[in-house]
């Protein structure tokens, strides 16, 4: 088994086979955004962390979404460019994510960029400063 990606840090909402759904806002704040917008992003994301981005989830089906995957309750800190939404739980509202297994079959989940012991989520500030700068209609923090 790959030593970065064994026990015992291996996040607890990360299931062991397959893939399971996820409340947003108590685990991770998830930054939901299409492609080929996503792609582009999780390029330079890769780029900027020496491919250590921390947890992105890739769907193969529908919309191909790439879900980042922040610290929880941090989402909300940033003005999101148009078309990418931040998942979070607030006043009511509740969504879940699908968190794909480490390995074995987990379609149509997928991990763009797993999380590591030094790095369980994406950056917030970094994601959001990318995603501004290739996005047609960026955006600044509140």
């Amino acid at each position: 088994m790959n030593e970065r990606i064994s026990a015992p840090w291996i996040p607890r909402w990360i299931p062991d086979v397959g893939h399971a759904l996820r409340l947003a806002g108590v685990h991770f704040d998830a930054v939901r955004m299409r492609e080929p917008l996503a792609e582009r992003v999780t390029s330079e994301l890769l780029r900027y962390t020496d491919f250590d981005a921390g947890p992105i989830v890739r769907e193969s089906t529908g919309d191909r979404n790439m879900y980042f995957l922040l610290p929880p309750q941090t989402g909300g800190a940033y003005a999101w460019p148009p078309g990418v939404r931040v998942l979070t739980r607030s006043h009511g509202a509740m969504a879940y994510v699908g968190v794909p297994a480490l390995t074995g079959v987990t379609w149509p989940l997928g991990w763009r960029s797993v999380p590591s012991a030094g790095v369980p989520f994406v950056a917030g500030e970094l994601l959001w400063e990318v995603g501004c700068r290739l996005s047609p209609g960026g955006s600044r923090r509140f």
